[in-house]
Formats: structure tokens, C-alpha cells, sequence
């Protein structure tokens, strides 16, 4: 059994300095009980904590470390950037090498602005959508996790065409009233919304495969329904590809799905591991970002040339590699067949979703298309298999409602591992 008493002590010690002792929330473990893992180093497939533990490793920085841990090539390319300073606040020739790789390979990218994470790409994306249009209104849908803008963290009202409430202090009810929320995968749902806020609604932002709520997939015809509205109504689409871009296809999962949003937001792999996020689109759309439009954006880290850096290796390295993503696919797929087995021989009920690379097991007999299936999965049950499987070397996210992300670095002896460790785990679970 593995020993955490460093990672305990860390913990303590870091209460005193850092609200909950972690600078991100679900690293806190409340959703499955205990203290948190820090962890030391990683490399490939695994991570090591402070106490000296092994880990395979699931989470992979939640989606960027597609290729493994301390990939090399990226490590080259940090370090040379390094070795002529960390930041100028200025015009590099990276910033172009990386902005015309990510408009070879997504097709809707025309034009890309960098920025500094996932939340700067969506809020920025969600400014310009409104600038663009001239309306206030935005629609979001439930479960989707779109960064901790305020114009995000908005509940649902009582009906889907009622105007949200904030779901954190701090939200102002005024910014809650120009986000709309409805149900993921219901497009009747959103044509409701849409006639309710007539002409007055500026974008309609989505996970094309949603992440947050663990891996769940669109419905057949859901994103193409999107794109109908949008492309009748005058609203701008906005996928937001942090998770998916580079993670389910080249092209992200517009290219999965062969649906083209107006503008896509990025993040997580494009930075190779480095603090990095951006959004692109439309070349009209993206003209109206000053300094050459209205629409003002700016940070003085934004193009950081150490994760230009990295984010090149990463995409070079993907654009390379002509197996990637069937790769995959093919083991995600054995590490799918391998839980349904063990889960099939304890009769429990469950729902394996799965997409390429991205996996979430749901302990419910029920289907999951939404975030109200979601909620329905036994939650108790998932922490004390989180608990177990930590305990056998396996480190899964620590919530019931995040996807798991496999990297390239997972071998098939490797899913043997994490299959015997699921199936002990269960086993002494139910007991």
C-alpha cells in the first residue's frame, strides 16, 4: 500500500498560504475523499509523487501531454527558447511559425490571436462574438465548461428559455441575465431560446465534446443543428476546442464532426504542457480584434516564446505522426473492452463513454448524453474507486465528472495493468 505521508504533510503546510492548499479546485480531491497527491516529476506514461510512489498516469495534465510526459523533443525546443530570454513583450517570428501551423491544420482557423489559457481564449472569444454582432445575448449549455469567466459560471433558470443565475458569488445577476443555458444535446431546446432572445443573441458556445461532465458525446445531427441556427439567425458558433483541439484529430473535433464553427478556442496540447491558449476563426471575425478592429484584447505574456516554443514541437511532432490518432483510438479501445469485462462479471451497472483518446466510466445503468444522466451516477461509488485504484498505482482524475485522457505513452501491457487494477479495486469494493 502506498505511503503519502510527504504528500500529507505538504497538504497541511500548504492550507496555511493557498485557499484549500491547491491552485485549481478539483485538485483537492472533495469529490473523492482524502488529500491530495503532489507529485515530484513524471515521464512517458507516469508520474511520481514527493513520497517516491508510481503512478500511471490518466489525467495527463488534463488533455496536454498527449504524447507522454517529458517528450523530448518539446524539452529541446523549451530549452533552446530559454537560452535567449523567457519574455520580450514583443513580436517574435515563432508567434508566425505557430499561428500559419494552427491555420494549415484546422481549416475554420483563418486568423489566430494567442493568449495565456483556456478562460482568456473563451472570454476573449465570447467579446468578440458581441463585438462582431452588435447583441449581448450568449448561449451555453449545461455541464459545459467553458473557464471561470463570469459568463460562464451561470445555472440554468427554472425553463430553457429563461435568462441564468450566477453559481458563484461574485457573478453579478446583471452578468448572469445575458447568458442563456440549456440542455446539452437538446436542439429543440436551443431553437426555444433562440426564439425567445430574437436578434439579440450574439453566440452559441459549445464543447463539441464535452469534458466536464465527463467524456459526453454530441448526438447525431446536434452540432450540425447548431450550425443550422446559427448560420439562420446571424450567430456566431463558437466551439470551444480546448480539450478536443489536436486531441481527437489533427484538425480537433470540427474535424471529426466535419461541422465548421465561426470561431475556435484553444488550449491544453497547443502549449505542449506550457500556460497557453488561444482563439481563431473567420478572417471578417477575427479583423475586428484591435489593433486593426474595435474589439479590445491584450496581455503582455500572450505569444510567450517559451510555450510558442513548445506548442511547435507539440503540433510538428502531431503533424508528423500519420498513426497518432488510430493509435489511439486502438488503445482506448482495448482499455474500454477491458473495464466492461471486469464490470460485466460483478453485474454493476455502468456507462463507458468514449471518443478517440477520451474516456469516462459512469456508474450508472443508464445512457449519458447530458449533464442531468450525469448527475445520476453513483458518486460514492466513483470515490471509493478512485481511492482504490490510487492505492494499486493507477491515477485517474478525481471526479466522477471528468473525462480520462490517454496518451501515446500507454502500451497494451500498460492497460493490463490498469484493467487488473480496476478489476481488484471493484472487487474489494463489493466485497
Amino acid at each position: 500500500m502506498h505511503q503519502i505521508t510527504k504528500s500529507n504533510n505538504l497538504f497541511e503546510e500548504a492550507q496555511k498560504y493557498i485557499p484549500g492548499g491547491v491552485n485549481s479546485p478539483v485538485r483537492a480531491f472533495k469529490a473523492v475523499g482524502g488529500n491530495p497527491i503532489f507529485i515530484k516529476k513524471a515521464k512517458g506514461a507516469f508520474i511520481f509523487d514527493e513520497d517516491g510512489n508510481e503512478y500511471i498516469e490518466l489525467i495527463n495534465s488534463w488533455g496536454p501531454m498527449i504524447l507522454g510526459h517529458a517528450n523530448s523533443k518539446i524539452e529541446e525546443a523549451v530549452q533552446k527558447a530559454i537560452s535567449g530570454s523567457l519574455s520580450f513583450g514583443a513580436p517574435t517570428a515563432i508567434e508566425i511559425e505557430m499561428a500559419k501551423t494552427i491555420c494549415e491544420m484546422v481549416p475554420s482557423i483563418e486568423k489566430v490571436r494567442m493568449v495565456n489559457s483556456g478562460t482568456e481564449a473563451t472570454m476573449s472569444a465570447i467579446r468578440l462574438a458581441r463585438g462582431y454582432t452588435g447583441r449581448s445575448k450568449v448561449i451555453k449549455f449545461e455541464g459545459c465548461y467553458h473557464g471561470h469567466g463570469d459568463s460562464f459560471l451561470i445555472a440554468a433558470g427554472s425553463g430553457a428559455i429563461t435568462l441564468g443565475e450566477p453559481n458563484s458569488p461574485g457573478v453579478t445577476k446583471g452578468t448572469a441575465q445575458d447568458t442563456v443555458t440549456v440542455p446539452f444535446n437538446d436542439i429543440n431546446k436551443v431553437h426555444e431560446a433562440v426564439r425567445a432572445n430574437k436578434e439579440n443573441v450574439a453566440a452559441i458556445i459549445v464543447e463539441p465534446v464535452a469534458g466536464n461532465m465527463g467524456c459526453v458525446l454530441p448526438a447525431e445531427g446536434f452540432l450540425e443543428g447548431l450550425r443550422e441556427i446559427c448560420n439562420a439567425e446571424g450567430i456566431v458558433l463558437i466551439f470551444d476546442e480546448v480539450m478536443t483541439g489536436f486531441r481527437l484529430s489533427a484538425s480537433g473535433a470540427q474535424g471529426v464532426f466535419d461541422v465548421q464553427p465561426d470561431i475556435t478556442t484553444l488550449g491544453k496540447i497547443i502549449g505542449g504542457g506550457m500556460p497557453v491558449g488561444a482563439y481563431g476563426g473567420k478572417r471578417e471575425i477575427m479583423d475586428f480584434v484591435s489593433p486593426v478592429g474595435p474589439v479590445y484584447q491584450a496581455g503582455t505574456l500572450s505569444g510567450n516564446p517559451v510555450a510558442m516554443a513548445a506548442g511547435l514541437a507539440m503540433l510538428s511532432q502531431i503533424k508528423e505522426d500519420q498513426t497518432l490518432y488510430s493509435d489511439l483510438a486502438l488503445i482506448t479501445a482495448k482499455l474500454e473492452n477491458g473495464l466492461q469485462e471486469g464490470l460485466d462479471k460483478l453485474g454493476l451497472p455502468y456507462t463507458i463513454n468514449r471518443i478517440g483518446s477520451m474516456i469516462s466510466i459512469f456508474f450508472t445503468s443508464e445512457k449519458v448524453s447530458n449533464f442531468e444522466d450525469a448527475k445520476k451516477s453513483d458518486l460514492n461509488l466513483f470515490g471509493q474507486y478512485f481511492r482504490e485504484m490510487l492505492k494499486r498505482g493507477v491515477y485517474l482524475p478525481p471526479s466522477q465528472f471528468e473525462s480520462w485522457f490517454i496518451s501515446k505513452s500507454i502500451t497494451p501491457n500498460l492497460v493490463d495493468r490498469i484493467v487488473e487494477a480496476s478489476n481488484e479495486s471493484l472487487r474489494v469494493i463489493h466485497q
